[in-house]
């Protein structure tokens, strides 16, 4: 049923989210307001259960492939990302629904892994294009998109409602394959 493929560098290793393996996640999930720019609730083990189903559920719909993170270097899991809005038509598709826990950031975890995405998704997948959607006031994320070498294509203006009410601006990034091949080689 699950045919996640498994992602593997010296750095980490991203597997299938199931609901097997989800409970690993419980302690990174229930750091507070960790994923503050997310319209999505993991803070406690119903939500972050609820937020795998919906993730499966996408999986079996051929729109989203979910991941756990395993940092090789601290031997522990660190977080969950996922392949979503996968339009195989246009050979499109976002990286998104990243969070590691804040013992991860700034530790080259998350620039280690969009890598191995993105080099996945391009390479493997014959993708053209991967999209991000960052909160307009996510800094940090939006300059590590921003390094990877992703284009900023627009602001959506009022766009999600996030958990606490307040309706962010969306800011959309893009990154074409040509672009991803020429500057990393």
């Amino acid at each position: 049923m699950n045919n996640t493929p498994t992602l593997e560098n010296e750095r980490l290793i991203l597997s299938a989210l199931t609901l097997e393996n989800y409970e690993k996640l419980i302690p990174i999930a229930s750091q507070e307001k960790l994923v503050k720019y997310s319209p999505t609730d993991i803070e406690t083990p119903s939500s972050l259960k609820n937020y795998v189903e919906i993730a499966l559920q996408q999986l079996a719909a051929g729109t989203s492939i979910p991941f756990i993170i395993y940092d090789k270097k601290q031997k522990v899991y660190a977080g969950s990302t996922r392949f979503m809005h996968i339009n195989k038509i246009n050979k499109v598709l976002h990286i998104g629904s990243t969070w590691i826990g804040r013992e991860f950031h700034g530790t080259g975890l998350n620039t280690q892994m969009k890598k191995l995405m993105l080099d996945y998704a391009f390479q493997t997948m014959d993708f053209e294009k991967v999209e991000f959607r960052v909160d307009e006031r996510n800094i940090a994320s939006r300059k590590a998109v921003e390094k990877l070498g992703c284009t900023l294509e627009g602001v959506l203006r009022k766009d999600v409602y996030l958990l606490d009410g307040f309706k962010r601006n969306t800011c959309c990034y893009g990154l074409l394959r040509e672009e991803w091949l020429n500057g990393n080689k």
